[in-house]
C-alpha cells in the first residue's frame, strides 16, 4: 500500500485565500505542502489543515491559516514559490509538508534535504517559526533508502533548530487496517485519516501558538 501523495495532480492550492475565521490582522500560519495537505480527493473542509483551522478557532487562538499546498508539489516546487508566499503573507509560523513526491519521482535525497533546509532558513529569515512535517516511504523502497529518507526530515530540523512532526501518517499508514484509511487509489488518505493526521501535528504546533489567544 502506498503512503505518499501522488506526483501527477495539477490541483491548485487548497485555499488560495486566507482563512476568514480570524480577524484580518491576526498573525498568519502558512502551510506549504502537497496533496496530503491540499485535500486531494476529499470534500472541502475535511482535510487536516481545515480541521486545524477549526481547532485553532475552538481554542480561542488568534491565528489566520493560509493553506498554500498544491497536489503533486515537490520540495523544489515549494522552494521556488516560498519567497513570494513569505512576502505576501508575512507568516509568523510556517509548516512545511513536502518531500513525499520527491521520493516517488526518484529525486536525490540530497536534493530533498537541501531544499528543505533552504526553505527553513528562508522562513526563519523572514521571522517565522518553522515546523517540518516528516514522511516515510513504503517498504518496497528498501530498508536502507526508507531509513535514510525518513531520517532526512529530522536531520534538517535538528540542523536548523526547528520543530519536527516525525511522521504525518503515524496511526494511519502503519496500522493493521491501514487500507480502510486510504482512498480507492491506495495512496491518498481518506477523510477518516485526517483527524489522526491533525493529532500528529497538533502537539508539535500548539506550543508555538501559545501566545496568540484572542482577546
Amino acid at each position: 500500500m502506498g503512503i505518499l501523495s501522488a506526483p501527477v495532480h495539477g490541483q491548485g492550492p487548497a485555499s488560495a485565500a486566507a482563512s476568514t475565521a480570524a480577524k484580518p490582522g491576526a498573525p498568519v500560519l502558512l502551510v506549504v505542502g502537497d496533496s496530503l495537505s491540499a485535500e486531494y480527493g476529499l470534500q472541502r473542509g475535511s482535510g487536516w489543515v481545515a480541521l486545524l483551522e477549526r481547532r485553532i478557532a475552538q481554542q480561542g487562538l488568534a491565528v489566520r491559516v493560509v493553506n498554500a499546498s498544491i497536489s503533486g508539489d515537490t520540495t523544489s516546487g515549494g522552494r521556488s514559490r516560498l519567497a513570494a508566499l513569505l512576502k505576501q503573507h508575512q507568516p509568523r509560523w510556517v509548516v512545511i509538508e513536502l518531500g513525499g513526491n520527491d521520493a516517488l519521482r526518484g529525486l536525490p535525497l540530497s536534493m530533498t534535504r537541501d531544499n528543505l533546509g533552504a526553505m527553513t532558513r528562508a522562513a526563519k529569515g523572514a521571522g517565522a517559526r518553522v515546523v517540518i512535517v516528516g514522511m516515510q516511504v513504503p517498504p518496497n523502497y528498501g530498508r536502507s533508502y526508507g531509513e535514510e529518507f525518513a531520517g532526512l526530515f529530522a536531520t534538517v530540523a535538528k540542523a536548523e533548530e526547528v520543530s519536527l512532526v516525525p511522521f504525518l501518517l503515524a496511526g494511519v499508514a502503519d496500522r493493521a487496517d491501514a487500507q480502510s484509511f486510504f482512498q480507492a487509489d491506495r495512496i491518498h488518505p481518506n477523510e477518516a485519516a485526517h483527524p489522526v493526521m491533525l493529532d500528529n501535528v497538533w502537539p508539535v504546533l500548539r506550543p508555538l501558538l501559545a501566545s496568540t489567544r484572542a482577546k
